[in-house]
């Protein structure tokens, strides 16, 4: 989940040799506690020999494996974490290291609920094919035929888009994840704001990650089953394989005996501190990210894929499905930044890659305060699953532990996946330090806005992103999107930046102004998208001026001229100006302005005395200005 906002990952350095949370209490990980290891079904009789030489060399293959965990929790100050890996159709690690609840010092256990994140994605894709092995979808038909009133910007898309196109990842549409963050919008209205969202490429021309496709899926879903989606796959999904902890909202993990608390560092010059954060709400996201759920749980679900749809004796997917998932459906442009990752590409709701010559299937998972991955060798039998509460812009902790599982059991030579993520953090950081040493910025000195602030304060809407509200506390603007606030600061002329704060995602959002021909400010731009235009917010009138007490007072003829002009009220907030047998609707500005729409550079402001009695208009026109009286 990443744009404007601060949601991406960030490879820096994490140099202080303890964690440290807002209580200043310090937490040691050098040697957390460990949750014992899930148990093994004793082996069958008559087998005793082959099941305990498997143990033994599955025991040494591991042998330190815990220690390295543990420094490597360290090296990323990462509080908590929980574990799980599969092979061979059978759990042969379980555990829970460091911290759930750092101020309590409650430790985390394979039964530890976690926000997983995006890796809900491919339990969205596996309920779709759960409809298509019913017979009630197709993966290829479009989905106007399922939901007609489906649109997308492009009409090509919106004709077009079938069920395999949202959960692939090539809808042309990039993330606009500034638009579901945080908001109050409900699934639906989501998915009907998609006709407003500008695409940055063509309709499956190239792959951009897109959560908003995801909730879109899952909307489909839920109409094509006639249950909601939540209901879909608690019953099709986590039933047959037993995930009774599994959830789909953090309100209810909080209702757990057992649950990770989110954390995040802040980086603060070269101060860096694990803080805890909010539980981040995103159950109209649902489809795209809200999954909770445990090491115990998800090592079922790995399973069910090792078996090619089957869990057990269970049928749970078909193995068409398994393998379209995991079969890749669009190349994902990628460079070959170590030699052990081959290129990536995606299925369906699954990134395909390879890892030291072995086909690999993974998602990560990312919300605030969590960071999780799903990873595994099908080829090989083996899979991983690693949780941690611990936010993703300073921790590549799941990546490292999921390789160094595959080194081990797979007898290779041990990466140095730890040093060398941490060198590459060390790098970002010193060259973030050596700007901001130097004094780099394309910030203009000396400048100042252009008119008084108090001109700039109030709300502008966008038909997809909503409102933007822009206030005033003492000497400076504050902004308001998504129910997000941060004081709004001068950056240079018009534009102004919200300041840095590593605990507000809105932080160092730029916003510029911009001014009309009346000379008001009429509008205001935030790059909320960076692969498009940067967003434009049209200021809204006055609220009064929508009110039908407030148009009342302004109905009524005025002579302009040897002209009689009719000003009156249709319907409850629409004011129609009547002049020479033509009609006009009289569109809101501010105080008692009103452009005349459809007709560039006309417009009109009525005047009133002490008392708020209207005695007359003015007529702006790009010739001339006219002044009229109200008849009585």
């Amino acid at each position: 989940m990443r744009s404007w906002l601060s949601l991406g990952l960030c490879l820096s350095l994490l140099v202080t040799p303890s964690i440290r949370v807002a209580a200043q209490q310090e937490i040691r990980v050098t040697t957390p506690p460990v949750a014992p290891q899930q148990k093994t079904k004793p082996a069958p009789k008559g087998k005793p020999t082959t099941r305990a030489a498997e143990q033994a060399a599955t025991t040494s293959k591991l042998e330190g494996f815990d220690t390295f965990v543990a420094q490597a929790m360290k090296d990323w100050k990462v509080p908590g974490l929980s574990l799980v890996i599969v092979q061979d159709g059978k759990v042969i690690l379980s555990r829970g290291y460091g911290f759930r609840d750092v101020k309590n010092q409650l430790p985390v256990t394979p039964q530890t609920l976690f926000a997983i994140g995006s890796i809900t994605k491919s339990f969205t894709a596996a309920s779709l094919a759960r409809l298509v092995d019913e017979g009630k979808l197709e993966w290829d038909k479009p989905v106007r035929e399922y939901m007609p009133s489906f649109r997308m910007y492009d009409e090509v898309a919106s004709e077009h888009m079938t069920p395999r196109d949202l959960v692939t990842h090539r809808s042309g549409l990039p993330r606009h994840d500034a638009l579901w963050y945080n908001s109050e919008l409900t699934r639906a209205q989501l998915v009907e704001r998609l006709r407003y969202l500008e695409p940055s490429k063509d309709f499956r021309s190239t792959y951009q990650y897109n959560n908003l496709m995801f909730v879109t899926a899952g909307y489909l879903a839920s109409h094509v089953s006639g249950v909601k989606w939540e209901d879909l796959v608690q019953q099709r999904i986590f039933a047959p394989l037993g995930m009774q902890s599994s959830n789909f909202a953090v309100s209810d993990s909080q209702k757990s005996s057992d649950f990770a608390h989110p954390y995040k560092v802040a980086k603060e010059g070269s101060t860096e501190e694990v803080k805890e954060v909010p539980f981040r709400v995103i159950d109209a996201l649902g489809p795209a990210g809200s999954i909770n759920s445990n090491a115990e749980g998800m090592a079922q679900y790995l399973l069910m894929y090792l078996g090619r749809g089957k869990h057990g004796e269970t049928r749970v997917l078909s193995e068409s499905n398994v393998a379209q998932m995991t079969t890749p459906q669009m190349v994902a442009p990628s460079a070959l930044r170590y030699p052990e990752i081959g290129h990536v590409s995606y299925g369906m709701a699954l990134s395909i890659s390879s890892y030291r010559g072995h086909k690999m299937v993974s998602h990560g998972g990312a919300i605030d305060g969590f960071t999780a991955l799903l990873s595994f060798l099908p080829q090989d039998n083996l899979g991983v699953v690693v949780l941690t509460n611990l936010e993703s812009n300073r921790n590549s902790l799941p990546s490292i532990l999921a390789y160094n599982t595959y080194d081990r059991l797979l007898g290779l030579d041990q990466v140095p996946w730890n040093q060398r993520l941490l060198d590459d953090l060390h790098k970002n950081d010193a060259s973030e330090a050596e700007a901001k040493q130097k004094g780099f910025t394309i910030q203009k000195k000396g400048t100042h806005p252009a008119h008084d602030l108090q001109e700039y304060v109030g709300e502008y809407e966008n038909p997809g992103y909503g409102s933007v509200g822009i206030g005033r506390e003492k000497d400076e603007l504050t902004l308001t999107y998504n129910r997000l606030s941060s004081l709004l600061k001068h950056f240079h002329y018009d534009i102004f930046e919200t300041p840095p704060d590593p605990l507000n995602p809105i932080e160092r959002t730029k916003v510029s102004f911009f001014t009309n021909d009346a000379g008001d400010i009429g509008s205001l731009t935030i790059p909320m998208e960076p692969a498009v235009k940067p967003v434009v917010f049209t200021r809204r009138p006055d609220r009064r001026m929508t009110e039908r007490a407030f148009l009342e007072i302004l109905v009524g003829q005025y002579e302009v001229g040897p002209n009689v002009a009719a000003v009156s009220l249709r319907g409850e907030k629409t004011l129609i100006l009547t002049l020479a047998s033509r009609e006009y609707e009289l569109v809101p500005r501010r105080g008692t302005l009103f452009e005349l729409k459809g007709v560039s550079g006309y417009s009109i402001e009525f005047n009133q005395d002490t008392s708020g009695m209207v005695t007359g208009a003015v007529f702006y026109q790009p010739k001339g200005t006219f002044v009229a009286k109200k008849k009585p």
